[in-house]
């Protein structure tokens, strides 16, 4: 089968109501398959097979507006014939054709030409921004009429506003006294308690969700996942809004994002709280009340955990992909995810048409830790490039915090105190054993005690030792010899590291001091951690070390305050940092970046450091929660099928060394965004009937086209082609698009232009032979 390349011009052939590009008004096309009648320009030697549409107009059914679509199919004309001589250089002009029609219309019709681009030649891509947190994203792309949403973080900073979730009864918890205002006009006690200066919510935690009111998230086509720490607010999307869509993620994205949302709802529902506080959310009391409280945002959006039930919903509408697998949605669009080199299965995903390319990067590293290496060469050559989750921490060195983390906890140690390390179950704690793995011995930490407890620390160190395939390829090596590619295999084996679901039950026979507990949450307000800092928050001998960057942690421990144990503070974030992306941006050199506006400028505490922030040429777009973006596309093609038998009809004519023509007269079929060129149908004969004849209007026949004339009408040649003729007396008056003669004796005007041939005469034999001598300079299509 031939293709065919034409200008894309959005939903021209779909049945359904859509705006018109050129007057902003809606249109109404009434078929699908509408008949078109169009110019091949063929270059067999370049393009061998392939057609390139110069000229078409549309031909509707009765009731189509006429008017618009002839232009629209004019305009179409004008960028084609412009695209096809870039390609084959100058081709001669064209008689007989739209043109005329074409130079009538006003550019003013279209809008300004902003750069010399027409604004009917930019296809604007919008996207709606549903989260304001740059590592936690939720993005949502219009492309090639696919709705398709990128992550779906959830915002869990709302929880430092809450009191923590203790296991067991806290008698300090307990005896917090309640919020009054200082005019005592606000009453609170029952929802908010003082600690320390601050004010909390006594309630079940809630989180921040992304934004659910800029676009009906029922029309979303397909959720793209880059990693499992961005698909946290998958049930609130898929269970409550009307979704009926697919999601895409790899399989350690899934099962390991399964087993984080089994810890969350595990943690909440072990410790539930009857009571809900919604007084405070009141728009007029929040703004009575003491920071941070009073600044929080869309805190009416805050919602509870979600249930296992609405988890299993959820994850039952994921379907797996590996890298560089190719996915098709709609035939209008193809997604790819690439190896991000971030955690275990993270992804960067391309999206991309036959002719346009997006690149969304979301948690990328180029750290060699446990997982694959990012693939970057696959991100070149993009039109937009879309970038979010750098690293939270741009001054610390990964490798520095973990040298820092080693030496506290062997201090800690050493000293007769606990190590208390609040982390995620999965993710930097592999990276965090496998450096304890290896300093264990020369601290002389052999006989310390190391307690993972989760709910779902079992499966999370299972499933980093399976996943060999996702690995990097030390690790993968490891595999095959055979050995377990992490060590923590080995510590478990040695018992050095014991792992528990809680602190009930076999850990309260085990424990033993002094020792080193990995345990959730990070932020302190739920989890197994809310009962060791009871415990040891007392004594100045037990160190709290905090690893995870997407808390303050000095807002992490205000609940706890006053506090004696030592706090020390070592973020490990591997994601790109500001000079890592602006070095690779330069490798990659897609035509337009989008980011959050946190990365347009430098941090608040350090505003003079413009190295931590993105300077680009051309600058990047900013975006922020609730804002919409049109990303500007150039209008390029649309590929577009002939059919064989269609195509073996084509009668092509040479205009120009290695450049031939051919006209044709076919139905546009389009379908499922997929466009063939079919021949056009005879009319059925009409049955014989023995009624009484009756007038009946016959079918439309399907036309021939009319020859199309190419060529330029040389003047010399011609005055002296008319001088054989005996039309001697000719003025020529030169204008400025070509030539007016004026035949004296004849009363006759010729108008001699680049593209077309007007004869004005009152004789009709006269302008007759008049243009039979114009066709003899003409070739005939």
């Amino acid at each position: 089968m031939k293709s065919l390349e034409i200008l894309d011009f959005p939903n021209l052939f779909t049945k359904e109501v859509v705006e018109d590009p050129f007057t902003e008004g809606p249109v109404h096309f009434h078929e699908v398959s509408q008949t078109i009648k169009v110019l091949l320009v063929w270059d067999p030697v370049r393009l061998p097979c392939t057609f390139h549409l110069l000229t078409g107009i549309v031909q509707p059914e009765e009731g189509a507006l006429l008017e618009r679509q002839t232009v629209q199919a004019t305009q179409q004309k004008a960028i084609c014939s412009r695209d096809v001589s870039s390609l084959f250089g100058p081709i001669p002009a064209f008689h007989n054709t739209l043109w005329s029609i074409m130079k009538s219309v006003q550019p003013t019709a279209f809008g300004p030409l902003p750069g010399g681009i027409p604004r009917w030649l930019l296809q604007l891509l919008p996207m709606y921004c549903l989260s304001g947190h740059p590592t936690l994203p939720c993005n949502v792309l219009k492309f090639k009429s696919t709705t398709i949403m990128l992550d779906c973080g959830l915002d869990t900073t709302s929880v430092l506003n809450f009191l923590p979730l203790p296991l067991v009864h806290s008698p300090r918890l307990s005896k917090l006294p309640g919020w009054v205002s200082k005019d005592g006009t606000i009453n609170l006690e029952k929802e908010l308690k003082e600690c320390a200066g601050r004010v909390f919510v006594d309630a079940q935690p809630e989180f921040c969700l992304p934004e659910r009111e800029l676009l009906d998230l029922s029309t979303i086509d397909v959720i793209l996942i880059s990693n499992y720490h961005c698909m946290m607010a998958l049930p609130y999307i898929t269970e409550h809004t009307g979704f009926t869509g697919t999601v895409y993620a790899t399989e350690p994205t899934l099962q390991i994002g399964r087993l984080l949302m089994e810890e969350l709802v595990n943690f909440m529902e072990r410790v539930p709280k009857a009571q809900s506080a919604t007084s405070w959310k009141n728009k007029e009391i929040q703004r009575m009340l003491p920071g941070p409280l009073k600044d929080a945002v869309d805190v009416w959006m805050w919602k509870r955990c979600y249930s296992m039930q609405e988890v299993n919903s959820a994850l039952s509408k994921v379907q797996l992909v590996g890298y560089s697998q190719k996915v098709e949605l709609f035939g209008a669009v193809q997604v790819s995810p690439l190896s991000s080199g971030y955690s275990l299965g993270s992804s960067n995903w391309i999206i991309q048409s036959h002719h346009e390319k997006v690149s969304y990067v979301s948690g990328s590293s180029l750290l060699t830790t446990h997982p694959q290496p990012m693939d970057q060469s696959s991100l070149k050559n993009s039109d937009v490039l879309i970038l979010t989750g750098l690293t939270q921490m741009p001054t610390a060195n990964p490798d520095g915090m973990l040298g820092e983390f080693c030496s506290n906890l062997a201090m800690t140690i050493r000293a007769g105190g606990n190590v208390l390390v609040p982390c995620y179950s999965s993710g930097v704690i592999y990276d965090l054993l496998e450096c304890l793995y290896q300093f264990i011995e020369s601290a002389n930490l052999g006989t310390t005690p190391f307690y993972f407890i989760s709910p779902i620390a079992n499966s999370s160190l299972e499933f980093s030792q399976i996943f060999a395939e996702w690995l990097c390829h030390n690790k993968q090596t490891k595999v095959y010899l055979p050995e377990p590619p992490f060590p923590h295999a080995e510590l478990i084996q040695t018992n050095k590291l014991k792992h528990y679901p809680s602190i009930h039950g076999d850990f309260s026979s085990e424990f033993r001091q002094p020792c080193v507990v990995f345990t959730g949450h990070p932020s302190l307000r739920f989890g197994d951690v809310v009962h060791f800092m009871e415990l040891w928050g007392k004594s100045s001998l037990n160190t709290i070390i905090f690893t995870e960057p997407d808390f303050s942690y000095l807002d992490a421990l205000a609940p706890y305050q006053p506090l004696a144990m030592k706090c020390v503070y070592c973020p490990i974030d591997t994601r790109l940092n500001f000079h890592q992306v602006s070095k690779l941006l330069k490798e990659v050199q897609p035509l337009h970046v989008v980011c959050p506006e946190q990365y347009t400028q430098p941090p608040l505490t350090q505003s003079h450091r413009s190295d931590l922030m993105l300077e680009l040429q051309p600058p990047p777009m900013p975006y922020r929660r609730c804002s919409v973006l049109n990303l500007p596309f150039r209008r390029r093609y649309e590929r577009i099928y002939i059919l064989p038998e269609l195509a073996n009809s084509l009668v092509p004519s040479e205009i120009k060394p290695g450049v031939s023509v051919a006209t044709v007269s076919a139905l546009l079929h389009s379908k499922d965004n997929k466009h063939t060129l079919q021949s056009v149908p005879k009319p059925p004969p009409m049955p014989p009937s023995k009624k009484r004849k009756r007038v009946i209007e016959e079918p439309p026949v399907a036309l021939a086209p009319k020859p199309m004339l190419s060529g330029a009408v040389a003047l010399e040649a011609f005055l002296a082609t008319l001088q054989k003729h005996g039309i001697t007396e000719v003025k020529v008056e030169e204008t400025a698009d070509g030539h007016i003669l004026h035949l004296q004796a004849e009363d006759t005007l010729i108008q001699l232009e680049e593209d077309g041939t007007h004869i004005v005469c009152d004789s009709e034999p006269l302008r007759t032979t008049l243009r039979d001598l114009v066709l003899r300079f003409l070739q005939k299509l």
